[in-house]
């Protein structure tokens, strides 16, 4: 039976790909964006598509999104939780503005979104739900630390969700995307910072750098990951998260290494830490 997706974020990058991918395939999909004509001119037009706005940070907006979707398809299958940007900057050059903005698109306006899906999936008894994460929803980075505190808090979110899903037939999956050859990096899409301090030229300097080099240069092919969701939404049983891209994964073992390597001359002090006279073991 052809499912019917609900994607955030679809007016480019991954968002736009894997609606096309999901069109092409012979499914339906619900593509939504800030500004509705942006998403129309990236992916024409389809009887089996519904262009619908969504700007996840304002209230209502979900649940009128949803409404559209069940008047023209009647059901939701599959939601992408997609939307997002990246924040560039160290800790101390991030404002209370921009960080709480930053929260409000990538973390709140995932649960938004998901709050409004929900109900839906649950009468239906079935569903799956993406949860758009990144390398750095693992691994801390210098210059990225706001977004690295957004996707760490998806983490957080998506495998408490899986839980709370799993007895309703609902499943959840977290894609954790290295570095994808999208409009990411560009200056149109990634924010920085306006606060710059000179003492972090090295690490947060250098993140800024990076990330305008590598536009254009990421090895991952976004339309290849677009398949790689069809996939993992025809699996029976799909995996709670998935690595995606080489730099990913080699920066997921990286860190698991690194952190059962830190545990090791620490393990003995913290399994002192019970109260005396309790049986060990």
């Amino acid at each position: 039976m052809s499912k019917v997706w609900f994607i955030t974020g679809a007016t480019r990058g991954i968002g736009a790909e894997l609606a096309r991918a999901v069109l092409a395939a012979g499914d339906s999909v619900v593509a939504t964006g800030r500004k509705a004509e942006a998403v129309v001119k990236a992916l024409g037009t389809s009887d089996r598509l519904l262009v619908t706005p969504l700007d996840v940070t304002q209230p209502g907006q979900p649940e009128d999104a949803v409404r559209a979707a069940l008047g023209k398809f009647g059901r939701i299958d599959v939601l992408v939780n997609n939307a997002g940007y990246g924040l560039v900057g160290a800790v101390e050059e991030c404002s209370a503005e921009e960080l709480a903005a930053q929260f409000a698109a990538n973390v709140l306006g995932l649960a938004a979104v998901t709050r409004a899906v929900l109900p839906v999936m649950r009468a239906q008894k079935s569903g799956h739900i993406f949860n758009v994460s990144s390398s750095a929803g693992f691994a801390g980075y210098p210059g990225a630390s706001s977004y690295c505190a957004t996707k760490f808090a998806v983490e957080g979110l998506s495998e408490s969700l899986a839980h709370e899903a799993a007895p309703l037939g609902i499943k959840v999956t977290i894609v954790e995307p290295g570095y994808f050859r999208t409009e990411f990096l560009t200056d149109n899409s990634a924010v920085y910072a306006r606060k710059v301090i000179g003492d972090y030229d090295a690490t947060a300097g250098a993140m800024r750098r990076g990330s305008r080099a590598m536009n254009g240069h990421q090895e991952g092919d976004p339309r290849k990951l677009a398949q790689a969701f069809l996939t993992l939404a025809a699996a029976q049983k799909p995996p709670l998260r998935f690595t995606a891209g080489r730099d990913a994964v080699e920066q997921l073992e990286q860190t698991l290494a690194a952190r059962r390597e830190e545990m090791k001359p620490w393990r003995e002090l913290a399994l002192s830490l019970a109260h005396d006279g309790l049986p060990k073991g």
